[in-house]
């Protein structure tokens, strides 16, 4: 049951450089961008509009969205007053269109 070898100095020297360079190049690669998921309005208003109740999870899958970013749009439209809250619980809200059907 061996451990691992000892490298002479020069070796560890050779290794140290080699990380160094290889973490400076991942770092500079790398762009952070912020979550840019945009949703098809016309499309979510015209799901909005057609159904008699809207859920959360049922307007993601209609817009081919995350949840959340599906949560936000229904939040905005809530502040804006186009749709309101008409039930449930827990973060499993129900909406409905105001000026829909």
């Amino acid at each position: 049951m061996g451990g691992s070898k000892n490298k002479s100095p020069a070796q560890k020297d050779k290794s140290q450089k080699k990380d160094a360079k290889s973490k400076k190049s991942e770092k500079s690669n790398v762009a952070k961008t912020g979550p840019s998921v945009i949703i098809d309005e016309s499309k979510a208003i015209k799901y909005i509009n057609a159904a008699k109740v809207i859920t959360v999870q049922d307007l993601a899958r209609q817009t081919d969205v995350k949840i959340s970013a599906a949560n936000s749009f229904l939040q905005k439209l809530l502040g804006e007053g186009t749709v309101e809250r008409i039930g449930g619980f827990s973060g499993h809200h129900l909406y409905k269109s105001v000026s829909g059907k």
